[in-house]
């Protein structure tokens, strides 16, 4: 037999093999005195994510079920459920439950789950004769199922046969649907309130922030928005949904695996969620009911404000390396960062924790058009917080850098001690005047010996200079400086 008509064939098996397993599972699970609860006794569902794949599911159903010893089926767990999480109680009689065991079925119920099943046991096969329409049945023993079927009926073994695979029954360990069994007694009434709560994984969202600036840079409009993406297994559907935004610590398992632009307008945030302190960390919940299905991405709004103010820096930023020696040229064109920054306090128009994510920033052009100028990552940020974020490198503005004098002084004892002079001329090719921060890191115990301009000390191992480099012009910093180490 050729390959691809062996596939065919296979195919044709596993798809029956599959419908005659299905159709018998409700009589399986029948005759293990299970009592089957499904989605359609879901009454309610709250799904709480944090930002590291983990989600606190708690699954509300009522239940019919005789008091004394249980054997509860609960079907459409997570897939990733993490089992030894799981919590069953009883909202009407907390104290009448008890659960003393649980299982965690996570072998699906697929044609080829079913045929591994079946290895060893037997099976019938039906064939139909293509002459006269007569389907005949015959009893077989799965001998294997790797990279193919192999029967034995009678006193011959066949592999990669026509016709189709029926089964007595499906395996008990065999589900249509992640389930999670659990054993346990009940006392008081029959009509229950069970709630099922589970951390699981599959589950996360990630905040994404789309920024216009204004012609002169002076303040931007906002708009945040949450992505919840669902890989777990199952559907929520109309479910109370909460993120949790902040670092949760968990303990690693050993090895063990199972744009949108918004309408500008003078007014203060906006935001479909409600957001509170819990613990150190914040719980922002969505204002209404929300459907996340299994194998899908959803962006919710999570703020919208305008007319932020905003700060534009241009910075050039050095390297500690060059003290200790004698150089020269330390470049030519060198990168002057463009870093816009702004508070995040509610006098400016925000003053909400924001989770961390990243911030893309536009500006229109002179056609109106808004066009896409730099993003950056942010951390969480609490209210009264400045974001600061690095949108790239000026293409006008450029910085010649190099050492004009170098010399060692050795004072003895250990003590290293250098004496260096610079020089940086920064050119700026825009029609108006602009500001370029210098920051120079020094290292060891430092000291300006002469400057062109003024510096300051905003830390201990950095020198600042502001020049204003005039439009179409140059400025030329110099300084002279000694270190000692």
């Amino acid at each position: 037999m050729k390959i691809t008509q062996f596939h065919t064939s296979l195919n044709k098996v596993l798809i029956a093999c599959f419908f005659a397993g299905f159709c018998n599972h409700a009589a399986a699970v029948a005759e293990t005195g299970e009592l089957l609860s499904t989605l359609t006794d879901q009454k309610s569902v709250a799904v709480t994510i944090y930002n590291n794949d983990l989600a606190l599911i708690k699954d509300l159903r009522h239940i019919d079920i005789a008091s004394g010893d249980f054997n509860l089926a609960w079907r459409d767990v997570s897939a990733l459920i993490r089992p030894e999480t799981a919590l069953l109680r009883s909202i009407i009689d907390p104290t009448g439950l008890t659960v003393v065991e649980q299982n965690f079925n996570f072998d699906l119920l697929t044609p080829q789950s079913l045929l591994n099943k079946y290895v060893g046991k037997s099976v019938s096969v039906m064939r139909i004769n293509p002459a006269t329409g007569v389907e005949t049945k015959e009893s077989a023993t799965v001998l294997a199922v790797n990279e193919g079927v192999v029967l034995k009926i009678a006193d011959r073994i066949e592999t990669g046969m026509p016709g189709r695979i029926t089964f007595e029954n499906v395996p008990e360990n065999l589900r249509d649907r992640p389930t999670l069994v659990m054993k346990g007694m009940l006392t008081g009434q029959s009509t229950q309130q069970l709630e099922l709560s589970y951390l699981t994984g599959g589950l996360s969202w990630k905040a994404d922030y789309v920024a216009e600036l204004n012609d002169s840079d002076e303040r931007m409009d906002l708009s945040g928005w949450v992505t919840l993406v669902n890989t777990s297994g199952t559907s929520y559907a109309n479910a109370k949904m909460q993120l949790v935004a902040g670092d949760v610590n968990r303990v690693q398992p050993e090895m063990i695996k199972p744009l949108a632009m918004h309408a500008k307008g003078a007014m203060d945030v906006a935001t479909s969620m409600t957001q509170e302190s819990l613990m150190d960390y914040h719980l922002y919940s969505l204002e209404r009911l929300t459907t996340i299905n299994d194998n899908q991405s959803k962006q919710v709004a999570l703020l919208n404000a305008s007319g932020i103010p905003v700060r534009k820096e241009l910075i050039l930023t050095g390297n500690d390396h060059y003290y200790y020696s004698g150089h020269g040229d330390l470049g030519q064109k060198n990168k002057v960062s463009v870093i816009v920054q702004f508070d995040n306090k509610q006098a400016d128009r925000l003053g909400m924790p924001l989770p961390k994510g990243i911030i893309r920033v536009y500006k229109r052009d002179q056609s109106g058009n808004a066009q896409f100028v730099g993003e950056d990552n942010i951390d969480h940020t609490p209210k009264n917080e400045t974001v600061r974020l690095k949108l790239g490198h000026s293409f006008d503005v450029t910085a010649a850098k190099k050492q004009i004098d170098f010399k060692s002084l050795n004072i003895g004892n250990n003590v290293n001690q250098f004496e260096s002079a610079y020089e940086i001329v920064m050119k700026n090719a825009k029609k108006e005047a602009v500001v370029v921060t210098v920051q120079e890191p020094i290292p060891g115990d430092w000291k300006i010996l002469e400057e062109s301009h003024p510096h300051h000390k905003p830390v201990s191992n950095t020198a600042e200079w502001k020049v204003t480099v005039p439009a179409e012009g140059s400025s030329t910093l110099k300084y002279r400086v000694r270190v000692k180490f």
